[in-house]
């Protein structure tokens, strides 16, 4: 997830009209501003990155499936049913999806609890990882322990306000920090989670 220095994934009075919040998009800018253009997805925007980022977006292309809360999901617009390659995406929610809910073929809303949804987008996934958007369902797959990894594109920014990534977790968490790709706007750091 892009965050800011102050721990922010969106900015303020984030939504369905406003997905990154107000000030927000500074958080993505790394993924379309770049010289170099990079594959993107069925329901993902062209980007454009720099070469040290390319090695990122390559790996979040090449995951096997998604896990994003519904909120995400629906501010996104579903990405049209298809993030990338007709991957499987899992919407958790807490409610029943409504009639005018995004659907597809490769979608599916978990409402029976973070552990059920991530091992179903794990056995879509393969032998391959598993995307997760949104803060609350990192931080639910966070506190379950069903979240092997974290990666953070940290944007030298501070939106001092907005949408929490971490939250209150309730508990420390140990991190092992498995790498640092620093690049133009952003540096990308990859977390093993411990225990």
């Amino acid at each position: 997830m892009s965050m800011s220095v102050d721990g922010f994934i969106a900015g303020p009075d984030d939504g369905p009209e406003n997905g990154l919040g107000t000030g927000g998009e500074v958080l993505h800018a790394w993924l379309f501003d770049g010289d170099i253009e990079a594959r993107g997805g069925a329901g993902v925007p062209a980007i454009r990155t720099s070469a040290a980022s390319l090695p990122v977006v390559e790996e979040v292309m090449a995951t096997g499936a998604v896990l994003t809360g519904r909120r995400t999901f629906e501010a996104a617009g579903g990405w049209g049913g298809d993030h990338h390659d007709g991957v499987h995406i899992e919407v958790f929610t807490r409610a029943e999806p409504g009639a005018d809910a995004v659907q597809g073929p490769n979608v599916r809303y978990a409402t029976d609890g973070i552990e059920a949804a991530m091992a179903r987008a794990k056995a879509a996934a393969g032998d391959r990882d598993v995307l997760v958007h949104g803060a609350v369902t990192a931080q639910l797959a966070l506190q379950a322990g069903v979240l092997d990894e974290l990666v953070i594109h940290q944007v030298p920014v501070l939106l001092g306000a907005g949408r929490s990534l971490f939250g209150a977790l309730g508990s420390p968490r140990p991190l092992d920090l498995v790498r640092v790709i620093d690049a133009p706007g952003v540096t990308h750091l990859r977390y093993r989670v411990v225990g």
